[in-house]
């Protein structure tokens, strides 16, 4: 990276269960002013805005935007699966450190339907086809595909090291201790690892219900800008990009055999990699990670993708507490996309968001003590990747 990028502003309003929120237009309106009144900026000093989300109309971003000014600006939609927002916040990343743009707004959202979060997985989709034709015969046909996929890549893991299920429900169990105290999150039940294990079966041996993430509706936003912007114009500048890199999909994927890499692991992996390597310090460094935990599973195979502990490690790692308070990192201090909720589009921006409050030292009851590195995991399955790291 060229330039020094500085995470200037972020907002995000709380999370709500389909079929109580405000239309996308008005959720997402709500983020951006948030945002810009965090960075003590006015809409006119936005030079391009980056949009995130993959349900409704083909250009939301401008829909949103209209509403909070109309200024003649270069709006981008983002689509790139569960990824989005952090696909958003890359681009708005890239086009600073370019030297392209001294001011970029990244915002997501999203307006979901009640039931299954699964649906946006078409069995049709070029190159989501793909994915599902690896998943046959994996799981019983009437398991959803995305529960397929990460179910099987959980299980996966469950052959390989003897990873018992209740290191899932310990993790969903983790994430409600988490959400319990977080204003915006949409489930703020304290459940068990009991609770998890005894709730409804999805997949027999495999999955209960509430180890999988909610349908969620919300917005959250951020506003970039260069060091040399930020000390012009009296702006925060403590938190800063420190490392960001995308990857996608590679050979192993589809030719390894491995369940795991068809939820990411090997993408994850080397995106991980790519921002140790950018930012000059390793996962030893890190305080605080919120990653994209849609399912358990996908937490818990995260854990090791991102180097937090050694590959076959999650067990061990989750029974000594070092995913949480008093532990060696704390991970998902909002409650994760389990408890948090996934409004797809607004997720890598509500990752965020917990971040850079983390790392200013304004979480409240969540604060991470001495957080001074943070690190961020979103993935989107067709596929992307995108980690990124925080640091004041």
């Amino acid at each position: 990276m060229t330039s020094k990028v500085v995470v200037a502003g972020v907002g995000m309003i709380p999370f709500k269960k389909p079929g109580q929120a405000d239309g996308y237009a008005v959720m997402g309106g709500q983020a951006v002013r948030l945002a810009l009144a965090d960075a003590g900026v006015g809409f006119q000093a936005i030079q391009q805005a980056y949009a995130s989300y993959i349900y409704g109309d083909s250009t939301g971003g401008q829909r949103v935007l209209y509403d909070v000014g109309m200024t003649g600006l270069p709006i981008f939609n983002v689509h790139n699966n569960c990824a989005s927002g952090s696909s958003a916040l890359y681009l708005a990343r890239q086009a600073i450190a370019s030297g392209e743009a001294d001011v970029v707004l990244a915002f997501g959202f999203e307006q979901m339907n009640p039931g299954a979060l699964v649906n946006h997985f078409s069995d049709r989709a070029s190159p989501l086809e793909l994915f599902m034709q690896q998943c046959e015969g994996l799981a019983p046909p009437e398991v959803p595909s995305a529960l397929r996929l990460f179910g099987a890549a959980g299980r996966e893991h469950m052959k390989r090291f003897g990873t018992p299920l209740e290191s899932f429900a310990k993790i969903r169990a983790k994430a409600s201790r988490h959400a319990a105290n977080n204003p915006l999150a949409v489930f703020r039940k304290v459940v068990s690892t009991e609770e998890v294990m005894a709730d409804q079966v999805m997949w027999p041996g495999v999955m209960t219900r509430l180890m999988a993430c909610p349908p969620t509706c919300g917005a959250a936003a951020a506003v970039l800008c260069s060091e040399a912007y930020a000390n012009a114009h009296g702006l925060d500048a403590r938190v800063w990009i420190a490392g960001q890199a995308l990857a996608t999909d590679g050979p192993e994927t589809f030719k390894s055999g491995d369940a795991r890499h068809l939820a990411g692991f090997g993408m994850s992996r080397a995106a991980a990699k790519r921002v140790y390597e950018q930012a000059g310090v390793g996962a030893d460094d890190v305080d605080v990670v919120e990653l994209h935990d849609c399912f358990a599973h996908n937490e818990l195979l995260t854990y090791e993708a991102l180097g937090l502990c050694p590959e076959g490690g999650a067990q061990k790692f989750i029974d000594d507490g070092d995913n949480t308070y008093g532990g060696r990192y704390v991970v998902n201090p909002s409650g994760g996309l389990l408890s948090k909720g996934h409004p797809i589009g607004a997720t890598g921006l509500a990752q965020c968001f917990e971040l850079v409050s983390q790392l200013r030292g304004s979480a409240e009851q969540r604060q991470v003590d001495g957080a001074r590195v943070a690190l961020q995991h979103n993935v989107g399955i067709g596929g992307a990747a995108v980690v990124t790291m925080y640091r004041v």
